[in-house]
């Protein structure tokens, strides 16, 4: 232990002292138990011990890393490639601090083709479970692959319901959105084709799908079947068209993904291309925070994390920067392992793939700079009606921090509070509150609602605000500063908002202020009271959900306290449960076939005490 570095807890030094020495995960834990970094080894006691050596020579973001270090976990594998595997699940499921993340805190769709059913659908989803269907994604831009889910849709008329009815045809059936399979009107093997025909698609393999449609065009037109020999043309016809809205970028005809990286001062933006049979078929875009990484390391890192998602892997991959040689040819292998045939890592020097990627980091950079311009006019706009509110209400110091709250109730039952934050003119939704409001319950006062949350709030004097603002007139305003100076605090400026006339109060003015119609200063502190008000009520609407669905089931025999809470569990509203069949709410842990048969018959009576307690 004498060659690392001094300083390190105990708990830190007997971590390293029993490393294993064998390939592996290692995770990192802070002082409060979140693990902020995760990370693979081909021997897990050299990795991780090269962290606390010579620290004078790690990055600043190593250096920031190791200082918060308070536990060390590893997870012994078989091979390096399990290694990279568990790495890259473990960084998705933790999201560390200290790791470069896909996914900037958004959730893309995917397209999913349900091949595991005997009449397959195609339809969005932002899950990916481990069933038998296939996924194509994930989609930055969803507008793009809501028009991609119209055209398949127009050119192949999939069914559309969840569950077929085999009683009848539906409505898409008569308006030849649909070949009726729940009717029998298509068979399964006919149907299967016209699926292989949307994943040829969305694989871009156009050009393979024209030949296969014109073999089956002919084959029904040999066989007298006319009208399937038609609706065949009709979808030759939307192929060549969609075929020829894609442009060739390579002669050989083969696939690949090509990463352009983009980095200022707002972050990094990786733009993604994909080509497929030598056609440029799509792209994607993916911003991320600015580590301190090296451009080496976030691409590297990149797609690990993509591909560990990614549904098809084509055969070549090309990069702005290759990996370490070791990495590059373990990536390759795990890539090839996925894909079931070889895959190569690509930094082109010359030619047509270059031209390419050249074409993806400059779009990455305008991307970049897109976001930047846009997010400076905004947060421009946003300072300036900030500015110009203080100025109306005659302010010393600028809003950098607004508070509103609203309170919300049904003749005074579920009584909540909310607090909105806005900082700087921009809401700052990591600030929000919700109080459920205990001293008003079961009676409608407002006013003591108001007292009740600006006293919770501002009793222990955490972060004060620039402004109060109070959603309602003269009476809501008098009742929260009377706790509030109380407090003592005196100097916190508090302005109550009046719906009516948008009429401003002020302490001890009889005169209320009355903003410009037009001006900003307005429309901020508009923004700021319809935010608290919608923040309110949906907290409201969800305690009453559950209230109402704990009285309506009061009334049902067979329905106690644990199944009452497995049903909301399941069902969330009480329009999902009336909605359900006597199955789906038997599934529900704790219940039987008799009291799902019991609910679902009381659903369906026109009791009086059902009604009251649906109100």
């Amino acid at each position: 232990m004498t060659e690392l570095a001094a300083g390190f807890s105990d708990n830190i030094k007997n971590a390293l002292a029993v490393l294993p020495e064998k390939p592996g995960v290692y995770l990192m834990h802070d002082a409060s138990g979140k693990v902020i970094y995760v990370g693979k080894a081909v021997v897990l006691k050299n990795r991780v011990r090269s962290y606390f050596r010579n620290l004078a020579s790690h990055t600043p973001k190593v250096k920031a890393m190791v200082a918060k270090i308070a536990e060390i976990e590893t997870i012994v594998t078989s091979s390096e490639v399990e290694a990279l595997i568990l790495e890259c699940n473990l960084i998705k499921k933790y999201r560390p601090r200290y790791n470069i993340s896909l996914k900037d805190d958004k959730t893309y769709p995917y397209l999913k083709v349900t091949l595991q059913e005997d009449f397959p659908r195609l339809y969005v989803t932002r899950r990916q479970l481990r069933d038998s269907a296939r996924y194509y994604g994930p989609y930055a831009d969803a507008g793009a692959m809501h028009a991609t889910v119209k055209l398949l849709r127009s050119m192949f008329p999939l069914r559309t319901c969840r569950k077929m009815n085999p009683d009848r045809p539906c409505l898409n059936y008569h308006i030849k959105r649909c070949l009726a399979p729940c009717a029998g009107y298509i068979s399964k093997a006919d149907y299967h084709k016209m699926i292989k025909s949307v994943c040829m698609v969305l694989d871009g393999r156009t050009t393979e799908l024209e030949r296969d449609l014109k073999q089956q065009m002919q084959e029904a037109a040999d066989n007298y079947s006319f009208e399937e020999a038609a609706r065949l043309r009709d979808q030759l016809q939307a192929v060549a068209r969609l075929n020829e809205a894609q442009k060739a970028v390579t002669n050989n005809g083969g696939d690949m993904d090509i990463f352009g990286l983009g980095q200022d001062m707002t972050g990094l933006c990786v733009q993604l291309f994909f080509v497929r049979k030598g056609k440029l078929i799509g792209r994607d875009n993916f911003f991320l925070p600015d580590g301190g990484d090296t451009p080496q390391e976030v691409i590297t890192a990149f797609v690990k994390q993509y591909y560990n998602e990614a549904t098809f892997i084509p055969k070549e991959v090309v990069l702005p920067y290759l990996p370490e040689e070791d990495e590059k040819q373990l990536i390759e292998t795990w890539l090839a392992d996925k894909a079931q045939r070889r895959v190569e890592l690509l930094l082109p020097q010359r030619g047509v793939k270059k031209d390419l990627l050249k074409l993806a980091n400059e779009n990455a950079v305008k991307l970049l700079n897109e976001r930047l311009r846009k997010g400076s006019l905004s947060l421009k706009n946003d300072l300036q009606a900030a500015e110009e509110l203080q100025q109306a209400l005659g302010l010393e110091h600028p809003l950098e921090r607004m508070d509103c709250f609203d309170i919300s109730h049904t003749q005074g039952s579920e009584t909540v509070a909310s607090m909105v934050v806005f900082r700087n003119g921009t809401s700052s939704k990591k600030d929000y509150r919700r109080y459920k409001i205990v001293s008003a319950e079961g009676k409608p006062d407002d006013f003591k609602s108001m007292q009740e949350v600006v006293y919770r709030r501002y009793r222990d004097y955490e972060d004060l605000p620039s402004l109060v603002v109070i959603d309602g007139g003269k009476g809501q305003l008098s009742s929260a500063l009377e706790v509030i100076r109380g407090l003592g605090l005196d100097d916190l400026p508090v302005v109550g908002l009046a719906k009516r006339e948008e009429e401003i109060f002020k302490p001890h003015q009889s005169e209320s202020i009355m903003l410009d119609r037009d001006g900003a200063a307005l429309h901020l502190i508009q923004r700021i009271r319809d935010e608290a008000h919608r923040f309110a009520i949906t907290y409201h609407r969800k305690l009453r959900g559950k209230r109402n669905l704990v009285s309506v089931l009061d009334h049902v025999e067979g329905i106690g306290p644990k199944r009452r809470q497995e049903l909301w569990k399941a069902f969330k509203t009480l329009d999902a449960m009336r909605a359900a069949n006597v199955e789906e709410l038997a599934a529900v842990e704790g219940m039987n076939h008799a009291a799902a048969q019991t609910l679902y018959d009381f659903f369906r009576l026109d009791l009086p005490e059902k009604q009251q307690a649906l109100q």
